[in-house]
């Protein structure tokens, strides 16, 4: 069993990478954890949206 870590400031960046990581490989994919963080700098708001994939190499 691994795991693969993605970290991305959008979610649509992080959706992107991990379909290209799944796509791209031939693994068995046994879960996907997934997790937003919030924070403000001043007035901005800081997303960081990330997911670990869990899986066995085929």
């Amino acid at each position: 069993m691994r795991v693969k870590t993605f970290d991305e400031g959008h979610e649509k960046d992080l959706e992107k990478s991990i379909n290209e990581f799944i796509c791209n490989h031939n693994y068995d994919i046994i879960d996907i954890k997934y997790q937003v963080a919030v924070s403000v700098f001043g007035e901005e708001q800081v997303f960081c949206f990330s997911a670990m994939v869990i899986y066995e190499e085929k």
